[in-house]
């Protein structure tokens, strides 16, 4: 398992006390620090089974330089416009994203969602 987080972020330290109170064993990416490329992008999301504006934070200022509101999404070249947004500018990247051994992923802003990718 592996959980991608901004330290800074309150969200990504309960997600990450949730996964310790559970004993479950994980790898921590600090993805500011290591961006993820496009294509790891392309898999999360396929993990996620969302799209590239879903996890966008739209409320990052470089989201509004971008002018993200604006792009469309309507065509495999603009969700690949947004994927590379997403990887040139990480910090428009939701968070926690955990990665769970069976395969799926999950955005785990709630504890219900952080304890859904744990063994049962």
């Amino acid at each position: 398992m592996e959980i991608w987080i901004n330290p800074a972020c309150s969200k990504c330290r309960i997600a990450r006390e949730t996964l310790d109170a559970a004993g479950a064993e994980y790898t921590v990416r600090r993805y500011l620090e290591d961006p993820p490329t496009a294509q790891e992008l392309r898999d999360i999301l396929h993990r996620l089974n969302l799209e590239p504006w879903d996890i966008l934070r739209e409320g990052e200022q470089v989201a509004k330089e971008l002018g993200v509101a604006d792009w469309s999404r309507d065509s495999d070249a603009d969700r690949e416009r947004w994927i590379a947004a997403l990887a040139e500018h990480p910090i428009l990247i939701q968070r926690p994203i955990i990665t769970a051994d069976d395969g799926h992923a999950v955005i785990g802003r709630t504890e219900e969602a952080v304890r859904s990718v744990l063994p049962e």
